[in-house]
């Protein structure tokens, strides 16, 4: 599936659920907004996250008293009824952050998703315990290739598994990280994920298009994060996110 049907897959499953639900006919607001650090992360001890670093920005949408959130590089705003965001297009990295906040928004008020806000403090820590401890339950000690970098996740896979990771922010790409090489996702990813037995994968993807490189790989993946949250069980992807509320 191109990067287009998996768009208007999510679409169609949202206004779907929203007629059968009277959602479109009544005037909803939804607000995005930029969040601070500490407001989506909270004061780890660690300090080398993107959203710390200011590399990232978590934007949340607002719908009928819950909350979704999508990682992106292009932040905005957007205030309007459902029906009215259904009917803009899903082009530009705002747009599309913009639709998949407000997905994860709709998906938690229909009770059909969960963990749609970042987890904060030391959690990012204990989830990515919880995820080393399930990936050897279900895999034993794989191969793993991580697309994207999150560090708490990178250093405890690290310490248990073989790792390859890529990422494109090019201030990490060259750089050791918690002792492993981040190499160029541009040019490496195809590479590092023929090398793995396992993908771990970002839920931004969802955000940003690429995750169409990541749907029917030819072995396990399993998608991480709260933006992927709402896309997850229309996608039919695994997806793991331990301490996200």
């Amino acid at each position: 599936m191109n990067e287009s049907g998996i768009y208007a897959q999510l679409k169609e499953f949202l206004r779907s659920h929203a007629e059968k639900n009277n959602l479109l006919q009544e005037r909803v607001v939804i607000k995005g907004r930029i969040l601070t650090s500490e407001e989506a992360i909270g004061n780890p001890q660690r300090r080398d996250f993107p959203l710390l670093k200011g590399k990232e920005k978590l934007i949340q949408a607002d719908f009928k008293g819950a909350a979704g959130q999508a990682f992106t590089d292009s932040p905005g705003n957007f205030e309007g009824t459902l029906a009215e965001l259904l009917a803009q297009p899903v082009n530009t990295h705002f747009e599309k952050a913009s639709f998949i906040a407000v997905l994860n928004a709709v998906m938690r008020h229909l009770g059909l998703a969960s963990g749609t806000i970042h987890c904060k403090d030391e959690e990012p820590s204990e989830c990515a315990e919880k995820l080393v401890l399930d990936i050897k339950r279900e895999y034993g000690v794989p191969r793993i290739a991580m697309i994207g970098l999150q560090p708490a996740l990178l250093e405890a896979c690290g310490q248990n598994f073989p790792v390859r990771v890529v990422d494109l922010d090019p201030d990490n790409i060259g750089a050791q990280k918690c002792g492993v090489l981040v190499e160029d996702a541009s040019t490496k990813t195809r590479e590092i994920i023929d090398w793995a037995d396992l993908v771990l994968v970002t839920g931004s993807t969802v955000a940003n298009g690429s995750i169409v490189d990541f749907i029917d790989l030819p072995k396990p993946a399993i998608f991480y994060g709260t933006t992927i949250a709402g896309a997850t069980p229309v996608l039919g992807l695994l997806r793991h996110c331990w301490c996200s509320k």
